[in-house]
């Protein structure tokens, strides 16, 4: 019997749509194309903030070093990098759904801190009975630990809780638990 659902939070709840302001900071800044995002999301400090190693602030400003811009132009790049990114309303439908008829409902996600202002800001925070992310865990997915440490709190077998990924690399990891996942496609 299921008693769990585990989400993902990017590419499964949230998807980035628009990318334009992305390549618009790349030209902006005098960049190649692609250097804002593999600043922010493909870089070792990304890795560090989702493990919660430097805080947001830290992290922000070596974004700003790594991008040659000034610091006062932070806020704005954050804005902007975000903007793109919209609610997988089918998603969310699902975990509404399986949320009222009782299953426990739990984000597991690689992230920073920061997540936790944008699930309120989503107003997608209440749907959760567990929030767990890297930044809080200090252990990111496919670490079995990440998903050990889902299943002791909700306190479940492995067999009972269904994990909900985009990560083939995450799936695959929860599966060799003995736990059933379902790999979400952009399509």
């Amino acid at each position: 019997m299921i008693k769990a659902f585990i989400f993902d939070f990017d590419g499964v709840l949230v998807r980035t749509e628009d990318t334009s302001l992305h390549s618009a900071w790349d030209k902006r800044l005098g960049l190649a194309p692609g250097s804002v995002e593999r600043a922010i999301r493909h870089s070792d400090l990304w890795i560090q903030a989702q493990l919660g190693r430097v805080t947001p602030r830290a992290y922000w400003t070596g974004v700003a070093e790594m991008l040659y811009m000034r610091r006062d132009d932070i806020a704005e790049l954050r804005r902007d990098y975000f903007s793109g990114d919209r609610l997988n309303y089918r998603a969310i439908e699902l975990l509404r759904d399986l949320h009222e008829r009782g299953c426990t409902m739990v984000l597991l996600a690689n992230d920073s801190i920061e997540l936790e202002a944008r699930l309120t800001e989503l107003a997608i925070d209440a749907l959760f009975d567990h929030i767990l992310i890297s930044a809080h865990i200090g252990v990111m997915k496919p670490d079995v630990t990440a998903f050990r440490v889902a299943l002791q709190t909700v306190g479940a077998a492995p067999g009972e809780v269904v994990l909900i990924d985009d990560s083939l690399t995450n799936i695959r990891a929860a599966q060799a638990l003995g736990m059933p996942a379902v790999l979400v496609r952009p399509e």
